[in-house]
Parts: C-alpha cells; sequence; structure tokens
C-alpha cells in the first residue's frame, strides 16, 4: 500500500516540476514561489519534527537546533568554498556555481527518500497513521518537485541536468517506501537529519533564492508569490494534521 502511494507521491513532484518549468517566462514569480515554499517547508513542517523528534538539550540547546544551525552554516561554507573555487579558475564574481544547484537539489532528493521511509513506516504502525502521512507527502511533494527543477536551473545547470534531478526526485519516495520494509530509522537520527537539513534549506531560500527573485523585480506579485508559498504549506501541514 506505501509503495502504491509514493507513486501517487511520484506524480505530485513531476507535476510541481512541469510548473516550475513551464512559467519561467515570470522567473521572479517562480523564484518567489520557490522561496515561500521551503520557507514553509522549514519553519511549518520539517523544524517542528526534529524538535518533536530529537528535542534533547546539548549544554542548554535542543539538539536538532543546533544541528539547524549546523546545516545552515554548512550551507553558506559550501557554497563560499565552490563559488572561491570558480573564481580562481576564471569564473566572474557573483556568476553561478552550478555544483551548489546539484548539491541542493541532491538534498531535496534525499529529503523525498526520507519522506519515503517515514510513509512506508507510517503503514507499518496502521491504517489510520498511514493515510494522514500520505496525504502529508503526497501533497507537499508538489513543492519538492517544484523547488528541485528551481534549484537546479537557478545555479546554471541545463535543463536536461534539471530533469534528471526531477525524476530523481520523483523515485525516491518510492524507493524509500520500498526500503522501509527493510528497515527503521531511529527516531532521533530522523530528527537530526530533519534539523540539519531545514538550516540547509532555509540558506537556500534567504540567501539565494528570495534576493534573486526581488534583484529585478522587486514587485508586490513577488512578495505575494512567496506568502502564498508559505501559505500553501500551512494549509497542507494543517490538513495532514501536522
Amino acid at each position: 500500500m506505501a509503495v502504491i502511494v509514493a507513486l501517487g507521491a511520484f506524480l505530485m513532484t513531476l507535476f510541481g516540476g512541469w510548473v516550475a518549468q513551464r512559467v519561467t517566462d515570470r522567473r521572479h514569480l517562480v523564484l518567489g514561489l520557490a522561496g515561500g515554499l521551503m520557507l514553509g517547508v522549514v519553519g511549518l513542517d520539517l523544524l517542528p519534527e526534529a524538535l518533536e523528534a530529537a528535542g534533547e538539550e546539548v549544554f542548554g540547546v535542543p539538539q536538532a537546533l543546533l544541528l539547524f544551525v549546523g546545516g545552515f552554516l554548512f550551507a553558506h561554507v559550501v557554497e563560499r568554498l565552490l563559488a572561491t573555487r570558480r573564481a580562481a579558475h576564471g569564473a566572474e564574481p557573483g556568476e553561478r556555481t552550478p555544483q551548489v544547484g546539484l548539491v541542493a537539489a541532491g538534498a531535496m532528493v534525499l529529503h523525498s527518500l526520507m519522506d519515503g521511509i517515514a510513509l512506508g513506516a507510517a503503514f507499518q504502525v496502521g491504517g489510520g497513521m498511514g493515510a494522514t502521512v500520505a496525504l502529508a507527502v503526497v501533497t507537499h511533494d508538489f513543492a519538492d518537485g517544484f523547488n528541485t527543477y528551481t534549484l537546479t536551473s537557478l545555479y546554471g545547470n541545463e535543463r536536461r541536468k534539471a530533469l534528471a534531478m526531477l525524476f530523481a526526485d520523483a523515485l525516491a519516495p518510492i524507493a524509500g517506501a520500498a526500503l522501509a520494509t527493510l528497515l527503521t530509522l531511529p527516531e532521533e537520527l530522523l530528527g537530526s537529519y530533519l534539523g540539519f537539513f531545514g538550516g540547509a534549506l532555509l540558506y537556500l531560500a534567504a540567501a539565494e533564492i528570495l534576493p534573486e527573485a526581488h534583484h529585478e523585480h522587486p514587485a508586490r506579485t513577488t512578495l505575494l508569490c512567496t506568502a502564498a508559498g508559505v501559505g500553501f504549506i500551512w494549509l497542507v501541514v494543517g490538513v495532514s494534521g501536522g
């Protein structure tokens, strides 16, 4: 049953990527929406789950928050190192680093794999739990597909690479659901991962996606798209029960 539901997540992910690809003539709106979706996923979905699963304090601070900050710093360091390396090889200042887009998209694929594992584990617990997790995974996989294609393209990667990462992201929940029949991840480990991934995702949204969205088109419509992205994730979280 979990694998069948993951097929729905597969289609929803592809739909999200298709939407991102089709509206490239309104690039600032796409980026504004992507930034809002990423902000909503981090603040309303990933971080609460991380705190619940890995909330034990380490020297006065919840473990999940420490990893959240660590993920943010890790993304910043990786981007700076890659940018410095490209500059040393003659790249123009401020030029996008394609590897950053691929790494970010790879993190989205890993996140979708974890979604599939959570889906499979939920169905092992019971049908009611499985249905709740299925609703959450399928609906927010639209945002995953949208963001995966947008992130890969934003950093100057070719369209074929963006499509390859999109298909990998779409297949990941199916693979995760199948893996769930073979293994069970400790809750604390999953929470730690969510915290770290959330920090990295927030860095990309705040330092890359949203500034780029407003660079050439500082329009109210871009702000509305960002707010709509956050609102969509809020709706998904509310409908799925958190």
